[in-house]
């Protein structure tokens, strides 16, 4: 009749020595398993299963439960035989190599748990704290632009003018030698002129303008609001906690 024995271990290192003192002692390979720890999303998929192992193995519901709890933080070695007092010597060899109290550890790790429940259940108390800065905004600005414009003038003169008038005046006199040697054709010419205006330009820089900043200070209050947690404490009777902890 097959008779199966269980030894649970902290870690997969301290299984397989044990597997090794099974061998030595006439144990075959194909009858020793190792179940290493599993971690993460595999871990989750394979409780399932180890429950349903365990189930399987133990009658005591209880005995069954704390060997899953405690196989799923360890390392399990199964060892199948063929007779009790093979199965018995295993189960020496099992002990002899540390195999662990599977329902001690399952109510030191149960303890454990609720600590960490507790823990779990505390409410952070939060506080927030005014933080006041300060930033360079735009906040407008002057914007200097020129263009030329016209605008009419004018000025007064006084203008000189020359006009050439021939003047008749009639003479009865007895005519003069120089007369005689005036007496010949020739050419008597007089010039006009006249002033006229004369237009100039000068420019002159009459005024400069320039920007510059004038910085002031101005004090200015910033108010707000901030929160922070408040826990109140109340004793809550027996009947009221076992109301609350049904809803």
């Amino acid at each position: 009749m097959k008779q199966t024995v269980i030894g649970v271990y902290e870690n997969e290192m301290k299984a397989r020595e044990a597997k090794k003192m099974l061998e030595k002692e006439g144990f075959k390979k194909e009858d020793i398993d190792i179940s290493p720890r599993i971690e993460g999303d595999v871990a989750d998929r394979n409780h399932e299963h180890v429950d349903n192992f365990f189930s399987s193995m133990f009658e005591d519901t209880n005995e069954a439960r704390n060997y899953s709890e405690v196989a799923r933080r360890g390392s399990v070695v199964t060892v199948h035989t063929t007779s009790m007092d093979r199965a018995e010597r295993a189960a020496a060899i099992l002990d002899e190599n540390g195999a662990i109290d599977a329902n001690e550890h399952a109510r030191k790790y149960k303890k454990t748990d609720d600590v960490k429940g507790t823990d779990k259940k505390s409410i952070p108390v939060i506080e927030e704290e005014l933080e006041v800065g300060k930033k360079e905004v735009e906040t407008g600005g002057v914007r200097l632009r020129s263009r030329i414009v016209e605008r009419p003038v004018e000025e007064k003169l006084r203008l000189r003018e020359e006009h050439v008038e021939v003047e008749r005046k009639p003479v009865d006199r007895k005519a003069t030698e120089a007369d005689f040697k005036n007496f010949e054709e020739g050419t008597i010419e007089a010039t006009e002129r006249a002033e006229v205006p004369v237009v100039g330009k000068e420019a002159r820089v009459v005024e400069e303008v320039k920007l510059k900043k004038e910085v002031n200070e101005r004090k200015e209050t910033v108010r707000d609001r901030v929160r922070h947690t408040e826990v109140e404490e109340e004793k809550v009777k027996a009947d009221k906690k076992r109301k609350d902890e049904r809803v």
